[in-house]
């Protein structure tokens, strides 16, 4: 992680220091939590795989983010009712979320309550244990379109797909994907948009998998067959001020964190902690506090991924 934030510094060295004021002395955006929909939980940072890429440097032994719990995760929904937030969506996160022993049960108390449920996942060997497949039969059938699994796939070429989640990963997440599909599970797609193709070729792509595997999956709607951008570190990227918001044209309403808030459970710690950004768990600057009513502050947008991924990528984690 100490080479993570080297390369940061050394891309944009100066920038993204000051909270409040931008290296060339101009006011910092800023984005106040307007309209909370999702309600994200990382489920903890052990995965089955070690992706060459991964956002948040999930693998077989980083366990720096901790399994969070169902006791854990239905305080924080007695929080939202507390609150009143109006969220619609509780999100899970890894790592492989179906590494956590208490998924289907998290699953299940967000979706008793009425929630949407979104769970991501690489399809792979920790959701096909049988025990989890027998869980996930019953909540499939009892809750239907309430719950959605979104898929990493990270292209639609298998040898692309392998060459960054490892040999015969594409192979195994269809595998996975066939079984949803069979259970009548509600399936989406994460995908990268940092191949030498344009958005209409990737989609184009996509489209032909899903055909080919009879997978209810909209290639075209950018919400349902997600391109996420590239996420470079070691790319110098601008700092965004509060005079972008016109010369871009764009509303701090759409940047991610004025609608979503991410639940992780560092290793060590005795209480869970809430974050701005589902991107920037070792950013220390990014934690609010151990309650949702602490994470109701503005968030500075001082990091580089605020500007590349959210700002001018216009990504978002949530549907």
């Amino acid at each position: 992680m100490k080479d993570q934030v080297d390369s940061i510094q050394l891309a944009n060295a100066g920038k993204f220091t000051n909270p409040l004021v931008t290296a060339k002395g101009e006011t910092r955006a800023s984005v106040a939590l307007t309209n909370p929909q999702t309600l994200w939980f990382n489920t903890g940072t052990l995965c089955n795989i070690a992706c060459e890429n991964c956002y948040i440097l999930s693998s077989p032994k980083n366990d720096a983010l901790v399994y969070i719990t169902t006791a854990e995760v239905e305080d924080y929904l007695d929080q939202l009712d507390t609150r009143k937030w109006g969220v619609n969506e509780i999100a899970f996160t890894g790592g492989e979320p179906f590494m956590n022993p208490d998924m289907c049960d998290m699953a299940r108390a967000s979706l008793d309550r009425g929630y949407d449920v979104l769970i991501l996942t690489n399809a792979m060997r920790p959701m096909m244990r049988k025990s989890v497949r027998v869980e996930l039969s019953k909540l499939i059938a009892e809750f239907g379109d309430k719950l959605t699994f979104r898929i990493s796939l990270d292209h639609w070429s298998p040898e692309v797909h392998d060459k960054e989640r490892g040999k015969d990963a594409f192979a195994r997440t269809i595998e996975g994907m066939e079984w949803l599909r069979d259970e009548g599970a509600r399936m989406a797609v994460a995908g990268r948009s940092i191949w030498a193709e344009s958005d209409a070729q990737a989609r184009e792509g996509y489209a032909e998998i899903f055909a080919k595997n009879n997978f209810n999956i909209d290639a075209q709607d950018p919400g349902i067959t997600v391109l996420f951008p590239e996420m470079d570190e070691t790319v110098e990227v601008p700092e965004i001020t509060s005079e972008c918001w016109s010369i871009l044209d764009k509303s701090p309403d759409a940047i991610m964190c004025s609608s979503s808030r991410m639940v992780v459970k560092r290793k060590g710690a005795e209480k869970p902690a809430v974050l701005a950004c589902t991107l920037l768990a070792y950013s220390p600057e990014f934690e609010l506090g151990e309650t949702l009513e602490e994470a109701e502050r503005d968030v500075q947008l001082n990091h580089p991924h605020c500007a590349k991924f959210c700002v001018l990528g216009g990504a978002s984690c949530s549907a």
